[in-house]
Protein backbone atom coordinates (compact mmCIF):
# COMPACT_ATOMS: atom_id res chain seq x y z
CA UNK A 1 0.00 0.00 0.00
CA UNK A 2 1.30 3.45 -0.90
CA UNK A 3 1.98 5.77 2.02
CA UNK A 4 -0.59 8.29 0.74
CA UNK A 5 -3.22 5.54 0.66
CA UNK A 6 -2.26 4.47 4.17
CA UNK A 7 -2.64 8.01 5.52
CA UNK A 8 -6.06 8.22 3.87
CA UNK A 9 -7.11 4.93 5.50
CA UNK A 10 -5.92 6.10 8.93
CA UNK A 11 -8.12 9.18 8.63
CA UNK A 12 -11.08 6.96 7.70
CA UNK A 13 -10.56 4.71 10.74
CA UNK A 14 -10.30 7.74 13.03
CA UNK A 15 -13.45 9.41 11.69
CA UNK A 16 -15.71 7.13 13.74
CA UNK A 17 -15.26 9.31 16.84
CA UNK A 18 -13.92 6.46 18.98
CA UNK A 19 -10.50 5.78 20.46
CA UNK A 20 -8.30 3.74 18.13
CA UNK A 21 -4.95 2.35 19.24
CA UNK A 22 -1.79 2.21 17.17
CA UNK A 23 -1.85 -1.57 17.53
CA UNK A 24 -5.32 -1.74 15.95
CA UNK A 25 -4.26 0.48 13.06
CA UNK A 26 -1.04 -1.47 12.55
CA UNK A 27 -2.94 -4.75 12.36
CA UNK A 28 -5.54 -3.44 9.90
CA UNK A 29 -2.96 -1.78 7.64
CA UNK A 30 -0.34 -4.53 8.00
CA UNK A 31 2.50 -2.25 9.11
CA UNK A 32 4.45 -1.78 12.33
CA UNK A 33 3.24 0.35 15.23
CA UNK A 34 6.32 2.51 14.74
CA UNK A 35 5.11 3.28 11.21
CA UNK A 36 1.70 4.26 12.61
CA UNK A 37 3.33 6.60 15.13
CA UNK A 38 5.20 8.36 12.30
CA UNK A 39 2.05 8.57 10.18
CA UNK A 40 0.00 10.05 13.03
CA UNK A 41 2.71 12.63 13.68
CA UNK A 42 2.73 13.59 10.00
CA UNK A 43 -1.07 13.95 9.96
CA UNK A 44 -0.96 16.14 13.05
CA UNK A 45 1.76 18.31 11.52
CA UNK A 46 -0.43 18.99 8.47
CA UNK A 47 -3.37 20.14 10.58
CA UNK A 48 -5.46 16.99 10.85
CA UNK A 49 -7.06 17.29 14.35
CA UNK A 50 -5.89 13.99 15.85
CA UNK A 51 -5.65 13.85 19.64
CA UNK A 52 -3.94 11.17 21.72
CA UNK A 53 -0.55 9.64 22.26
CA UNK A 54 1.41 6.42 21.93
CA UNK A 55 0.35 3.73 24.36
CA UNK A 56 -3.12 5.19 24.88
CA UNK A 57 -4.73 5.66 21.49
CA UNK A 58 -5.94 8.30 19.09
CA UNK A 59 -9.21 10.04 18.31
CA UNK A 60 -10.08 12.67 15.72
CA UNK A 61 -12.03 15.73 16.76
CA UNK A 62 -15.41 16.17 15.08
CA UNK A 63 -15.87 18.57 12.21
CA UNK A 64 -12.92 17.41 10.13
CA UNK A 65 -13.54 16.26 6.60
CA UNK A 66 -11.35 15.55 3.61
CA UNK A 67 -11.25 18.03 0.73
CA UNK A 68 -13.13 17.16 -2.48
CA UNK A 69 -11.54 14.31 -4.40
CA UNK A 70 -9.20 15.45 -7.13
CA UNK A 71 -8.83 13.05 -10.04
CA UNK A 72 -7.09 13.51 -13.37
CA UNK A 73 -9.08 12.99 -16.57
CA UNK A 74 -7.46 9.56 -17.08
CA UNK A 75 -8.24 8.55 -13.49
CA UNK A 76 -11.92 9.46 -13.91
CA UNK A 77 -12.09 7.46 -17.15
CA UNK A 78 -10.47 4.46 -15.42
CA UNK A 79 -12.87 4.63 -12.47
CA UNK A 80 -15.96 4.96 -14.65
CA UNK A 81 -14.85 2.22 -17.04
CA UNK A 82 -14.07 -0.12 -14.15
CA UNK A 83 -17.42 0.50 -12.49
CA UNK A 84 -19.26 -0.07 -15.78
CA UNK A 85 -17.43 -3.35 -16.36
CA UNK A 86 -18.31 -4.56 -12.86
CA UNK A 87 -21.92 -3.45 -13.35
CA UNK A 88 -22.16 -5.57 -16.50
CA UNK A 89 -20.04 -8.55 -15.53
CA UNK A 90 -20.02 -8.71 -11.71
CA UNK A 91 -22.25 -10.33 -9.15
CA UNK A 92 -25.60 -8.86 -8.17
CA UNK A 93 -24.30 -7.15 -5.03
CA UNK A 94 -21.09 -6.14 -6.80
CA UNK A 95 -23.02 -4.56 -9.68
CA UNK A 96 -25.23 -2.65 -7.26
CA UNK A 97 -22.15 -1.39 -5.39
CA UNK A 98 -20.57 -0.28 -8.67
CA UNK A 99 -23.67 1.74 -9.52
CA UNK A 100 -23.62 3.39 -6.10
CA UNK A 101 -19.90 4.06 -6.40
CA UNK A 102 -20.44 5.96 -9.65
CA UNK A 103 -23.03 8.15 -7.94
CA UNK A 104 -20.70 8.82 -5.00
CA UNK A 105 -17.71 9.58 -7.22
CA UNK A 106 -19.74 12.11 -9.17
CA UNK A 107 -21.10 13.66 -5.96
CA UNK A 108 -17.68 14.34 -4.43
CA UNK A 109 -15.99 15.64 -7.56
CA UNK A 110 -15.58 19.38 -7.98
CA UNK A 111 -18.38 20.77 -10.15
CA UNK A 112 -16.11 21.38 -13.14
CA UNK A 113 -15.13 17.69 -13.22
CA UNK A 114 -18.56 16.08 -12.79
CA UNK A 115 -19.37 16.16 -16.50
CA UNK A 116 -16.42 13.86 -17.15
CA UNK A 117 -18.30 10.99 -15.51
CA UNK A 118 -21.19 11.08 -17.98
CA UNK A 119 -18.92 12.14 -20.87
CA UNK A 120 -16.69 9.06 -20.56
CA UNK A 121 -17.17 7.11 -23.79
CA UNK A 122 -16.02 3.73 -22.48
CA UNK A 123 -18.75 1.12 -22.12
CA UNK A 124 -19.11 -2.53 -21.17
CA UNK A 125 -22.26 -3.89 -22.84
CA UNK A 126 -24.04 -6.73 -21.10
CA UNK A 127 -23.39 -9.87 -23.13
CA UNK A 128 -25.27 -12.59 -21.30
CA UNK A 129 -23.62 -13.53 -18.01
CA UNK A 130 -26.17 -15.78 -16.35
CA UNK A 131 -28.06 -14.99 -13.17
CA UNK A 132 -26.64 -18.21 -11.71
CA UNK A 133 -23.09 -17.01 -12.31
CA UNK A 134 -23.89 -13.59 -10.82
CA UNK A 135 -25.24 -15.30 -7.72
CA UNK A 136 -22.19 -17.56 -7.54
CA UNK A 137 -19.89 -14.52 -7.66
CA UNK A 138 -21.64 -13.01 -4.64
CA UNK A 139 -21.62 -16.29 -2.73
CA UNK A 140 -17.92 -16.85 -3.42
CA UNK A 141 -17.03 -13.31 -2.41
CA UNK A 142 -18.91 -13.70 0.87
CA UNK A 143 -17.18 -17.02 1.57
CA UNK A 144 -13.76 -15.55 0.80
CA UNK A 145 -14.32 -12.72 3.28
CA UNK A 146 -15.58 -15.11 5.97
CA UNK A 147 -12.96 -17.79 5.23
CA UNK A 148 -15.83 -20.24 4.93
CA UNK A 149 -15.20 -23.65 3.35
CA UNK A 150 -17.42 -24.34 0.33
CA UNK A 151 -18.74 -27.67 -0.89
CA UNK A 152 -18.79 -27.73 -4.69
CA UNK A 153 -20.44 -29.95 -7.28
CA UNK A 154 -18.18 -29.40 -10.28
CA UNK A 155 -17.93 -30.58 -13.87
CA UNK A 156 -14.62 -30.26 -15.72
CA UNK A 157 -14.26 -29.49 -19.43
CA UNK A 158 -14.75 -33.19 -20.22
CA UNK A 159 -18.01 -33.24 -18.30
CA UNK A 160 -16.69 -35.41 -15.46
CA UNK A 161 -18.45 -34.61 -12.17
CA UNK A 162 -16.69 -34.34 -8.80
CA UNK A 163 -17.68 -33.28 -5.29
CA UNK A 164 -15.11 -31.48 -3.21
CA UNK A 165 -14.62 -29.07 -0.33
CA UNK A 166 -12.48 -26.01 -1.04
CA UNK A 167 -11.02 -23.09 0.88
CA UNK A 168 -11.90 -20.05 -1.29
CA UNK A 169 -9.07 -17.53 -1.72
CA UNK A 170 -9.99 -15.18 -4.56
CA UNK A 171 -11.99 -14.50 -7.71
CA UNK A 172 -10.35 -13.95 -11.10
CA UNK A 173 -12.11 -12.47 -14.12
CA UNK A 174 -10.72 -13.53 -17.49
CA UNK A 175 -13.11 -11.64 -19.73
CA UNK A 176 -16.50 -13.40 -19.93
CA UNK A 177 -15.27 -16.14 -17.55
CA UNK A 178 -14.96 -15.99 -13.76
CA UNK A 179 -12.87 -18.50 -11.82
CA UNK A 180 -12.68 -19.24 -8.12
CA UNK A 181 -9.12 -19.64 -6.88
CA UNK A 182 -9.11 -22.03 -3.94
CA UNK A 183 -7.19 -24.61 -1.95
CA UNK A 184 -8.78 -27.92 -2.85
CA UNK A 185 -8.99 -30.23 0.17
CA UNK A 186 -9.55 -33.22 -2.13
CA UNK A 187 -6.40 -32.67 -4.21
CA UNK A 188 -4.46 -30.91 -1.41
CA UNK A 189 -3.34 -28.28 -3.87
CA UNK A 190 -4.40 -24.99 -5.44
CA UNK A 191 -7.12 -25.22 -8.06
CA UNK A 192 -9.16 -22.86 -10.23
CA UNK A 193 -12.84 -23.55 -10.76
CA UNK A 194 -14.85 -21.92 -13.53
CA UNK A 195 -18.02 -20.57 -11.98
CA UNK A 196 -20.08 -21.57 -15.01
CA UNK A 197 -19.06 -25.22 -14.40
CA UNK A 198 -20.11 -25.25 -10.76
CA UNK A 199 -23.45 -27.08 -10.71
CA UNK A 200 -23.96 -26.82 -6.98
CA UNK A 201 -22.42 -24.79 -4.16
CA UNK A 202 -23.17 -24.58 -0.46
CA UNK A 203 -21.41 -23.69 2.77
CA UNK A 204 -19.69 -26.67 4.36
CA UNK A 205 -20.54 -25.32 7.81
CA UNK A 206 -16.97 -24.65 8.88
CA UNK A 207 -14.25 -22.07 8.43
CA UNK A 208 -10.54 -22.39 7.77
CA UNK A 209 -7.56 -20.70 9.36
CA UNK A 210 -5.22 -18.83 7.02
CA UNK A 211 -1.98 -20.72 6.45
CA UNK A 212 0.90 -19.14 4.47
CA UNK A 213 1.50 -22.20 2.31
CA UNK A 214 -2.20 -22.28 1.35
CA UNK A 215 -2.65 -18.54 0.78
CA UNK A 216 -3.47 -16.60 -2.35
CA UNK A 217 -0.01 -15.03 -2.19
CA UNK A 218 1.58 -18.49 -2.30
CA UNK A 219 -0.69 -19.48 -5.19
CA UNK A 220 0.43 -16.40 -7.13
CA UNK A 221 4.07 -17.12 -6.28
CA UNK A 222 3.78 -20.62 -7.73
CA UNK A 223 2.07 -19.33 -10.86
CA UNK A 224 4.77 -16.69 -11.38
CA UNK A 225 7.49 -19.26 -10.82
CA UNK A 226 5.97 -21.37 -13.58
CA UNK A 227 4.69 -18.78 -16.03
CA UNK A 228 6.47 -15.54 -15.15
CA UNK A 229 5.14 -12.37 -13.45
CA UNK A 230 1.38 -11.84 -13.67
CA UNK A 231 0.36 -8.32 -14.63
Amino acid sequence: MRRADRLFQIVQYLRGGRLVTAAMLAERLEVSERTIYRDIADLQSTGVPVDGEAGIGYIMRSGFDLPPMMFTHDEIVALVAGARIVRSWGGVAMARAAEEALVKIEAVLPEQDRARVTDTKVFAPYMGISDETRQAIDECETAIEARAVLSLDYRDEEGAATDRDVQPLGLWFWGKVWTLVAWCELREDFRMFRLDRITGMKAAGRTYKPVPERSLAECLRQIEAQHGPQR
